[in-house]
């Protein structure tokens, strides 16, 4: 609403879209390389187009007194080789090596499954982008979805195992507010992949590690960006996770509650120490304004 002035009927600017239900200029359309034909049947289509449209020049906007039909069809017209999922991962891997620069880690680490499905021949789309000057997924990261809480720099992005249970942390999809989860490691990613930020952040999705006491319980929280309860540090050395706020260390559960990792003062024991070991590692750069 401060962007737009009051005016609730003004266009209001969003970094993605629908792919059903757009409107965009035909010459314009195909100027910018129309759609990606090397994906199949359906999905993440929109979600190219929309990072294309931003990073090449473009804009979206979302037109708040339009109104569109949209109807659904009981069953799909069409069948998917494969199974649905080997299509969308498909789709959303050729997206993800064209458009998301470095930050195609956070997919395929959320969802490995990506990783290893062809993509096909994608030369002609990354050739589309150096054609028409497209800036990076940094870029739009900072000014056109600067409200995003996908970290700029980080340290490391992976599971967190405790060297003497070797369990992982875990969300296991917990919401905001619930407590931090440990479970056995499954190597799948999804609710065990965290970042550790340039920030002294410990993310899960928008989530952070957060702590309000010296003693625990270490909560999922909304990420702040702002240190507090939620700055933590990592000694790769002694392979602590230290509570900057309380000077305590991330600990494995008690027996009696396997489940939750506890904060205690610091013994270097290995119930004490984590391993951030994981095939991929991005050392925080140098821009001042990462997060």
């Amino acid at each position: 609403m401060d962007r737009r002035n009051g005016d609730r009927t003004a266009p209001l600017r969003t970094p993605t879209m629908a792919g059903g239900l757009f409107s965009i200029d035909k010459e314009y359309f195909y100027e910018l390389g129309a759609y990606d034909e090397g994906m199949d049947i359906w999905g993440g289509e929109n979600l190219e187009m929309s990072f294309r449209v931003w990073m090449c020049g473009g804009q979206l906007e979302i037109a708040t007194c339009s109104h569109v039909g949209h109807v659904f069809r009981k069953s799909t017209p069409y069948s998917f080789p494969g199974g649905t999922s080997r299509i969308v991962n498909h789709n959303n891997a050729r997206l993800a090596e064209v458009w998301l620069d470095q930050w195609k880690e956070f997919y395929y680490n959320i969802n490995p499954g990506a990783r290893n499905v062809p993509v096909g021949d994608i030369s002609s789309r990354k050739e589309l982008r150096e054609k028409l000057k497209c800036k990076s997924f940094r870029w739009y990261l900072e000014n056109v979805y600067p409200e995003s809480q996908m970290p700029l720099d980080y340290y490391y992005l992976g599971d967190i195992r405790n060297l003497e249970n070797r369990n992982c942390l875990d969300t296991m999809g917990r919401k905001s507010g619930e407590n931090l989860g440990m479970t056995y490691c499954h190597n799948l990613g999804g609710n065990q992949v965290f970042a550790y930020t340039k920030r002294q952040q410990i993310m899960s999705d928008d989530n952070c590690l957060d702590a309000s006491s010296r003693t625990g319980p270490v909560k999922l929280v909304r990420c702040h960006g702002m240190g507090g309860n939620q700055a933590w540090v990592y000694d790769e050395i002694d392979k602590t996770i230290k509570h900057v706020n309380t000077g305590s260390c991330l600990t494995k559960p008690d027996n009696g509650d396997v489940n939750l990792p506890l904060l205690k003062s610091c013994s270097y024991n290995e119930g004490q120490q984590w391993i951030m070991d994981s095939d991929f590692k991005w050392q925080a750069n140098n821009h001042q304004d990462g997060r």
